[in-house]
């Protein structure tokens, strides 16, 4: 498990290419890797990857299969890449988060970009129908760091957008200040946010029953959606 707080910036210092496998050799900040064992979980972006190799010099290698690759921006990563990393939470850990287990449910995109006087906002385009999950004032994980959403907006076709509000110390520590319009994003959303709303949407569809097309009708006639 993770807490969503981001601990520092790794850069990818080599990256080794094999037949399904793709190992991945991490720089981490200078005492990021006391006491990291091999086995150890390192949230990379967001995405769970389990420590294979040590070397001298805060450096670890991480293979990611296939799988994980096409569902991550992990595939885009390239030697001196950037990215957010935390290490797992210990028992007893304070949660200045939210808790994350490191599994990415989907990549988004920047959609825009406004800078406020010390502050920087970032619009997520969001396909569907994951925005069904996401709600202002509600957690997110974007590339592994827990933020509140501060706006969101839902489409009749189930995709929608939300927004975060960064502050300079949280500019600091991650890599979003390099991040352009356009950019890609893992997401992970809130686990009890998603376990409500598909409970509710399981009961809804239960009682209902034959009424839903009419329902579903009527509501994409208003431009809404049960999504």
């Amino acid at each position: 498990m993770f807490t969503g707080i981001v601990q520092g910036l790794a850069s990818v210092s080599a990256i080794t290419e094999r037949p399904g496998l793709r190992t991945f050799t991490l720089q981490f900040p200078s005492g990021f890797c006391e006491g990291l064992e091999i086995g150890a979980s390192v949230a990379s972006d967001g995405v769970c990857l389990t420590v294979t190799q040590l070397h001298e010099g805060d450096r670890a290698d991480f293979d990611v299969m296939q799988q994980s690759l096409n569902l991550t921006t992990l595939s885009g990563l390239t030697q001196g890449s950037r990215i957010n990393v935390e290490r797992a939470a210990r028992d007893g850990a304070e949660i200045g988060g939210h808790p994350l287990s490191g599994h990415v449910d989907f990549m988004a995109r920047v959609e825009s970009i406004r800078r406020p006087e010390n502050n920087h906002v970032l619009r997520v385009k969001v396909p569907a129908p994951w925005m069904r999950y996401i709600f202002a004032k509600g957690y997110i994980a974007v590339n592994g760091a827990s933020l509140t959403v501060a706006e969101a907006g839902r489409n009749a076709d189930g995709s929608g957008w939300f927004e975060v509000w960064l502050i300079p110390e949280t500019l600091r520590m991650t890599s979003f200040g390099e991040k352009d319009v356009g950019a890609a994003l893992n997401i992970e959303i809130e686990r009890q946010t998603q376990v409500l709303v598909d409970t509710v949407r399981a009961t809804v569809e239960e009682r209902l029953g034959p009424l839903l097309p009419a329902l579903e009708k009527l509501l994409a006639e208003q431009g809404l959606s049960l999504g």
